[in-house]
């Protein structure tokens, strides 16, 4: 292995961290299904590291926004 290749591995690794982390802390109600998230994340990043640090991203992107569903403003009062 690189040089190269273990920095973006101990990159990747210390974003896995902080992931967990904020999974973590989140509220029972949310915690699930985030986990999930987190977890198949995890198992990606064995396989494919370039594809798991891209869906990290996004992952930790979502963890910054509401945790409701995106579409939410779309749905009509009473939906």
């Amino acid at each position: 292995m690189a040089a190269d290749d273990r920095l973006e591995d101990d990159e990747l690794a210390r974003r896995l961290r902080e992931a967990h982390r904020r999974v973590r802390l989140l509220p029972a109600a949310e915690k699930e299904r985030v986990s999930r998230r987190y977890v198949a994340i995890c198992d990606l990043a064995k396989r494919d590291p370039e594809r798991a640090a891209a869906r990290l991203e996004a992952f930790l992107a979502s963890l910054d926004g509401p945790l409701d569903t995106p579409r939410e403003g779309e749905n009509t009062h009473g939906d």
